[in-house]
């Protein structure tokens, strides 16, 4: 994949598929991202050795360049098939897990946030999946990572779980069915992003987070299901 834009700054970058040559970029930029975070729990970083497992095949990793500088990278995971397997938590079936992908982590250079660049890089590793192999989108994101959030809602994921992940990590699950048409559900409800037992009573029975927004300062999530 090569692709050029402009960002909005006038400065030109280039897109392009990541290798191993790339490794240590991809390392030190996912170091300069988590010094940077206000919340370092928002962000799951990838070992090496996980990076080498999606650069050897078991997936596909993009990245921006400014010059010969790495400024933001994207990866999709083809996941091994555990216990912990995503698809799981959407009750698919063990025939169906193979043809699932993970929208693994996305890392932007702080000095160069506010170009669009994590939404940019999501949409091209989307339209590039292979649909004839894989099926499944699924991504995991911690409440009150907003911006994730926004991302995610913005690929046409929705949430269908909210429980702990990684140890002890309250994660939202989100899935995108690459073959389905867009659903509205008749039904719609929001509830605020703190109350968990709430959202997870919802997801239990059916509904599914489809969106987020701002009411008074308040985050809320917006909820959806048929009848």
């Amino acid at each position: 994949m090569k692709k050029e834009l402009i960002l909005r700054s006038g400065q030109e970058v280039a897109i392009r598929n990541l290798d191993h040559n790339n490794l240590e970029q991809i390392m030190d930029l996912q170091e300069k991202v988590i010094a940077s975070l206000d919340v370092s729990s928002f962000l799951q970083p990838l070992s090496e050795e996980e990076f080498n497992f999606i650069l050897n095949g078991s997936g596909s990793m993009i990245g921006a360049f400014h010059g010969e500088r790495l400024i933001a990278f994207r990866a999709m995971l083809e996941p091994e098939i555990d216990e912990h397997h995503l698809g799981k938590d959407a009750g698919l079936r063990d025939v169906e897990l193979p043809s699932v992908l993970y929208s693994e982590v996305t890392n932007v250079d702080p000095e160069y946030r506010g170009n669009s660049l994590q939404r940019i890089l999501g949409e091209l590793l989307m339209r590039n999946i292979d649909k004839s192999r894989h099926r499944y989108v699924f991504a995991t994101v911690a409440p009150f990572n907003i911006a994730s959030l926004k991302d995610k809602f913005a690929l046409g994921m929705h949430i269908i779980s909210l429980k702990k992940k990684y140890g002890n990590l309250l994660r939202y699950t989100l899935m995108k069915d690459l073959l389905a048409d867009e659903e509205t559900g008749t039904l719609a409800i929001t509830v605020d992003m703190s109350d968990i037992m709430k959202q997870q009573s919802l997801l239990e029975d059916g509904w599914i987070g489809v969106g987020q927004e701002e009411v008074d300062g308040t985050w809320e999530v917006k909820f959806q299901k048929n009848k």
